[in-house]
């Protein structure tokens, strides 16, 4: 009895999150822009009253928010970038032209497919599905938007094909880091992977195929598509030069240059892109604002750009960007931290692992409990690394004391664990995702199809018993 009611107690901030997350969904309409990061404000404040009950120093629960919150200093730099790449990439027409030629090149009833895998091999390419995201992913938004498909459906379609070139390219830092905390290798790690990606993969292509053939509302008339690439064209030099800077991005991701210094190039060479090929187009913002070039760009980086466009679709679509917009998902991002380090450091994390572990005794039951482990960490600590590195070296010796392959731990932990970030609203990689897109999670999480399907593709495996390697003694 006594037990039961401490496992309660160790929930209890998770289920006040939940609930309160569930209120914020269903009576804000922008949940994003204040309620949930007070959501998870209150769930910290409570979890750290639980934490001091028990005896743990308030002081120890302090170390561990600014702990987590420095491991989020990354991914908030990185978010300060994406705001003024995303704009200076407007302004200078790279997106402006990815859309224009993206309008004129793919069949609405193949776009979703087309675009799934557009983003699998980017990010095969890169190996990061927030490059992929703040790449093609922004473009291939903005024309799903303009020829009238869900923009929900698009960016699971993005998601699905970013996040399975992430879970599969050995450039991935989440490739690399499975198998190292796990004891496996990288090449015995991705081999055994395609047994559960491939398939989860096909499923979804096929399911964005059949979405898309038997969807009657993507059929855009031919006079509004030209008078889109008109407006396009009207305000914007297009051309394929402006391509350079998009595969530019992916050359020195390729050659492992850090996030940050790849997206930081980006952002300085969009800026330059625009003073080089748009220059009528500045010269018009400048007049109208009484503005030279270097401000008119410092502007824009700042707060996103704002052009004079007749074609209100174009004009909405165009219109965003900027390190400004970023504020709300930086706030966000360090209000799940300090939830995720009073959880670490209050020891509700040990407490509901260490039960999770206990309880596995099966081949089965060892999956099950690394699956239900991984997405429990990324919900409770909101960050996609931990919810591979503490399963890895938690379930390490229980998969060895079983005679199960390690392979099989490093492919669960990224069928599980990497893909199911997303899926979280306030976890750091739905957050950034959403930033990036310029969407609410909760419009396309439903859609994310690949992250979805991968855990039950895993449990799956594990329950008809194939593809589970034993260690050959």
């Amino acid at each position: 009895m006594k037990q039961k009611k401490e496992i309660i107690i160790v929930f209890l901030p998770i289920f006040t999150l939940i609930s309160i997350l569930l209120f914020n969904v269903l009576y804000f309409e922008n949940s994003l822009h204040g309620p949930n990061q007070i959501a998870l404000m209150i769930a910290a404040i409570l979890a750290a009253l639980i934490a001091y009950r028990n005896n743990i120093k308030m002081n120890n629960l302090g170390l561990g928010i600014i702990e987590s919150i420095k491991s989020s200093i990354n991914a908030i730099i990185i978010l300060i970038i994406i705001g003024g790449l995303t704009a200076t990439w407007i302004l200078s027409g790279v997106v402006p032209a990815m859309i224009y030629y993206g309008i004129e090149l793919i069949n609405p009833k193949f776009f979703l497919f087309t675009t799934c895998i557009i983003c699998s091999i980017v990010s095969l390419a890169t190996g990061s599905s927030w490059t992929t995201s703040a790449t093609i992913g922004v473009a291939l938004i903005g024309i799903g938007e303009l020829i009238s498909i869900n923009t929900g459906l698009v960016a699971g379609a993005i998601l699905s094909g970013a996040y399975f070139g992430d879970k599969m390219s050995p450039l991935s830092e989440t490739t690399n880091l499975a198998p190292s905390v796990s004891g496996s290798d990288l090449i015995s790690h991705i081999k055994h992977m395609t047994y559960t990606t491939v398939p989860t993969i096909s499923i979804t292509l096929f399911v964005f195929l059949c979405i898309g053939i038997n969807s009657s509302q993507n059929i855009v008339p031919l006079f509004e598509v030209e008078s889109l690439l008109d407006a396009i064209q009207s305000n914007f030099n297009i051309g394929i030069e402006l391509f350079i800077l998009p595969l530019l991005i992916i050359i020195l991701v390729y050659n492992k240059f850090s996030a940050i210094n790849t997206l930081l190039i980006g952002l300085i060479t969009g800026a330059l892109f625009a003073c080089i090929f748009q220059t009528e187009l500045i010269a018009q913002i400048n007049s109208e604002t009484h503005s030279n070039t270097l401000e008119t760009i410092s502007k824009t980086i700042l707060f996103g750009t704002d052009i004079n466009i007749d074609n209100q679709n174009i004009k909405s679509l165009l219109d965003k960007g900027g390190i400004s917009s970023m504020l709300w998902i930086i706030f966000l991002v360090l209000s799940a931290m300090t939830f995720g380090g009073v959880m670490f450091a209050g020891g509700f994390l040990k407490k509901i692992t260490s039960l999770m572990v206990s309880k596995s005794s099966s081949h089965r039951s060892i999956i099950n409990s690394t699956v239900g482990s991984c997405i429990f960490i990324n919900i409770t600590t909101c960050d996609q690394y931990l919810a591979i590195v503490v399963p890895g070296r938690m379930f390490k010796e229980v998969y060895e004391e079983h005679g199960l392959c390690a392979t099989n731990l490093s492919r669960t932990i990224e069928d599980s664990g990497t893909v199911t970030s997303v899926l979280v609203p306030w976890n750091t990689c739905s957050a950034y995702h959403s930033a990036t897109l310029g969407l609410d999670p909760i419009t396309f999480i439903p859609f994310c199809f690949f992250n979805i399907i991968s855990p039950f593709m895993t449990l799956l495996y594990a329950y008809l018993n194939i593809k589970i390697k034993k260690v050959i003694k």
